[in-house]
């Protein structure tokens, strides 16, 4: 049986520790969450979210608009928050109604209160593996686990499966940035199970339900898996973006990760469960970010 790859575990060093860092400063990290829509996955998202950022003594304003909501008075919000002092971290929670553009609302988010890590800027910054940027909070999550496990990366061959702008790509940049050799698989990749067999750590972020079996891994393989699908009346449907937010706990539906836990567990040497895995370690991260943006903002 493969070595369990707790995040709830790491989770709780993280809240502890953030906790007395916290407890050290006289004004408080304030993270605002801007949710347009009322979708009752979100709204699990980002209960988790205020419950962890009040367990470590930060300030979680959340600022929750109606689904018809224009982006003209989305973007004056967000640069309104941008020249608040008091706000050191913003986030917009996905998804968002279709009619609003995704891409040009996050980049209104001003680089440095980006602690989604989600801004041109910031990807930017990871991708030229420079320093002053925030890393997406999944993928520090990821990273993050297999530090605290000792599980190396440097020269270690490592597949993603999924090329997400939100977590399969700038975990495969945050990879290379440490000497790892990465493949990035996806839905058109050919002898798929050839390709993740002989991968020395295997991530999956996919959003498809049990996609990886016990014909895709080997004996000595770590399984990182980051996809969240929740069950309901025997169906399996995928999140509303792959651990874009953290894990919650949904009343009355299972959660399934990417990868087959059952058949899969019996083979590796090491995985991550869902839940319990890599969504704890997402909210997490995104608190690391929130106060090393304080940190920066303070100076």
């Amino acid at each position: 049986m493969a070595k369990i790859l707790d995040g709830r575990v790491v989770r709780n060093i993280i809240a502890a520790d953030l906790t007395k860092k916290i407890k050290k400063i006289k004004t408080k990290p304030k993270l605002v969450i801007i949710q347009v829509g009322d979708l009752a996955q979100s709204n699990s998202y980002i209960k988790q979210k205020i419950l962890f950022g009040e367990k470590i003594g930060a300030i979680v304003e959340l600022k929750k608009l109606k689904e018809d909501f224009s982006q003209l008075d989305l973007e004056v919000m967000i640069s309104n928050f941008n020249s608040d002092d008091s706000i050191h971290g913003i986030i917009v929670q996905m998804p968002i109604p279709k009619d609003l553009d995704k891409d040009t609302i996050i980049n209104k988010i001003a680089p440095e209160k980006d602690v989604d890590g989600l801004t041109a800027t910031n990807l930017k910054l990871l991708l030229e593996n420079k320093k002053g940027g925030y890393t997406p909070a999944t993928t520090k999550g990821i990273l993050t686990l297999l530090y605290h496990y000792q599980i190396p990366i440097h020269g270690r061959n490592i597949t993603v499966v999924g090329r997400s702008s939100l977590v399969g790509k700038p975990t495969a940049m945050a990879l290379m940035n440490l000497d790892a050799t990465v493949t990035v698989c996806h839905s058109k990749t050919k002898k798929l199970p050839h390709i993740t067999k002989n991968a020395d750590i295997l991530i999956v972020a996919t959003g498809k339900a049990k996609l990886i079996k016990d014909f895709h891994v080997n004996k000595d393989q770590v399984v990182i898996d980051v996809g969240i699908n929740t069950t309901t009346q025997n169906k399996v449907r995928p999140s509303s973006g792959l651990l874009e937010k953290p894990e919650s706990e949904l009343p009355k539906i299972k959660l399934t990760g990417d990868v087959d836990f059952k058949e899969v567990s019996k083979i590796v040497s090491a995985i991550s469960p869902v839940p319990g895995g890599i969504g704890p370690m997402t909210v997490a991260s995104l608190f690391q970010n929130l106060l090393e943006a304080y940190k920066q903002q303070s100076k």
